[in-house]
Order: structure tokens, then C-alpha cells, then sequence
């Protein structure tokens, strides 16, 4: 019984391995846990298509979030520059 659960365990490793190698060559830009979301989520009746979607999404949202937030923190700097605040 053991024997066979540590063989299917093996076989599941070595389908994310495979999983996570075509993830790479394609630059999904997805980790072993992201990957491994997206296919219990895929498993559990999830459109792949709309989770591709989803993700990229998400990404676009928060690269968006990045550039305001780096925005913002120039104007910082350039406001506290002029004011003379910069304390090093």
C-alpha cells in the first residue's frame, strides 16, 4: 500500500517537473506553487482559458499599481528635495 502511494507521489512530481519545465521554456513567468494553483484550479472544473486571463490580468493591475507607486514616490523625493528635507 505504502508502495503504491509513494509511486503515485513520484508520478506527481515528475508531471509538475515536466509541467514546470514547458511553464519555463514558454515564460509563463509562473513558480512551482503558481503552476501547481493553476492545475488543482484547472482539476477542479476551472476554464484554463479564463485563468489565463485572470492572471494576466492581475499582472497588468499590479504592474500598473508599481509604475503609480514609483510615480508617486519620485514626486516624493523631488518635493522633499526642493524643500531641503533629504536627511542622509
Amino acid at each position: 500500500m505504502a508502495s503504491a502511494a509513494n509511486t503515485n507521489m513520484n508520478a506527481v512530481r515528475e508531471t509538475m517537473d515536466v509541467l514546470l519545465e514547458i511553464s519555463r521554456l514558454l515564460n509563463t513567468g509562473l513558480d512551482m506553487e503558481s503552476l501547481s494553483i493553476c492545475v488543482r484550479l484547472c482539476e477542479q472544473g476551472i476554464n484554463p482559458e479564463a485563468l489565463s486571463s485572470v492572471i494576466k490580468e492581475l499582472r497588468r493591475a499590479s504592474d500598473t499599481l508599481k509604475v503609480s507607486e514609483f510615480n508617486s514616490l519620485s514626486v516624493s523625493f523631488i518635493i522633499m528635495d526642493q524643500l531641503g528635507c533629504f536627511f542622509l
